[in-house]
């Protein structure tokens, strides 16, 4: 039986992460901000099996007495979402750099496996192929074009329209936002703690991870909580462009699986957490709707200049050397969601 440490065990990717590491017969110790961002008071849904310590995972002194007798950490503690505006960018670097960088300057002192919780938002706009080109990179979109309704990014080099594809692990990192800097710069900050040490890294790229126990009204959620926030409240959802944007969407308790079977593995590299099976921000929105007989949502046009078109996930590699394949269903998850307790 091994001790483990969470950082953000009490938000909701950590939460289902400690269930399941407690399922599996593991000791877990929690360190965790509850920052008022993500929290307005202590949930009700924490473990009673785990040990919890409030404090900041940038307090070197706390950090290095929570890592004391611990065989491997699954770093979940960030700022995530798009945030309100660029006046967020240092909060999310002192949050997401520094506190990785804390953390991982104890731990060079202790080494132990790492897992940490990457994000799908390093590849940028995700992968696509030209018919005459081949596989090409697009430009960032901007603001012009978003604004006149032109949403799909066309070939950097002929201006023809593009097919998007799976993003397999080795395309190249993209960041097109500063939560999308700071998650790669996480992934390269232990890459370099896995070379100095020799401790295996495990970074999981989390495509839309959603499910019971998701912030509600918050600019920092994600889509789906977004979505699901206006159907409590009996609003209908507004979708952004013109919602057939294609995401990736992953259940919590997947990803939570995901992460136990890399600590109990230890398998280093970079991978895709996501269920392979790409679906539409617009499929998602009636989706839930449509589970609750909520009103119809509505498709607005708007934009976030950070957001990108199409990511979605290959998972081959996942499956093959992780050995993780998401079992829920989009339909069974998005049901569930609709009428899911939000924190």
């Amino acid at each position: 039986m091994a001790t483990i440490l969470v950082t953000g065990g009490c938000g909701f990717i950590g939460s289902h992460i400690v269930d399941a590491l407690v399922e599996r017969g593991e000791t877990v110790r929690v360190l965790d901000l509850l920052h008022p961002l993500a929290h307005d008071r202590e949930p009700a849904y924490l473990n009673p099996a785990a040990e919890y310590v409030r404090g900041d995972v940038q307090d070197s002194e706390l950090v290095a007495r929570c890592l004391d007798g611990v065989d491997a950490v699954s770093h979940q503690a960030a700022m995530v979402g798009l945030g309100l505006d660029f006046g967020d960018v240092v909060d999310y670097v002192r949050t997401n750099d520094v506190g990785t960088a804390t953390l991982l300057r104890e731990l060079a002192h202790r080494p132990v496996p790492l897992v940490l919780a990457s994000s799908m938002v390093v590849y940028g706009e995700g992968r696509y192929r030209c018919a005459e080109h081949g596989v090409v990179q697009p430009e960032p979109r901007t603001r012009t074009t978003l604004e006149r309704g032109s949403f799909e990014p066309p070939c950097p080099r002929c201006g023809e329209a593009l097919e998007p594809e799976s993003v397999p692990e080795d395309a190249p990192l993209e960041p097109r936002s500063v939560y999308a800097a700071t998650k790669a710069q996480q992934e390269r900050l232990c890459e370099a703690y896995a070379r100095e040490t020799g401790a295996p890294v495990t970074a999981l790229r989390y495509h839309n991870v959603y499910g019971p126990r998701m912030p509600r009204d918050t600019p920092y959620a994600g889509v789906a909580s977004i979505f699901r926030s206006a159907v409590a409240a009996g609003q209908a959802p507004r979708i952004f462009e013109d919602g057939r944007q294609l995401r990736d969407f992953v259940h919590v308790r997947d990803v939570a699986t995901a992460n136990a079977i890399a600590l109990a593995t230890g398998t280093p590299g970079a991978f895709n957490v996501a269920s392979g099976e790409p679906h539409t921000i617009g499929q998602l929105a009636h989706g839930l709707s449509a589970a609750v007989d909520g009103p119809e949502p509505v498709t607005t046009g708007e934009y976030r200049l950070g957001d990108v078109r199409h990511v979605f996930a290959s998972t081959e590699r996942a499956a093959a050397v992780l050995g993780f394949r998401a079992r829920v269903s989009f339909v069974d998850g998005v049901g569930e969601l609709a009428t899911a307790e939000l924190r």
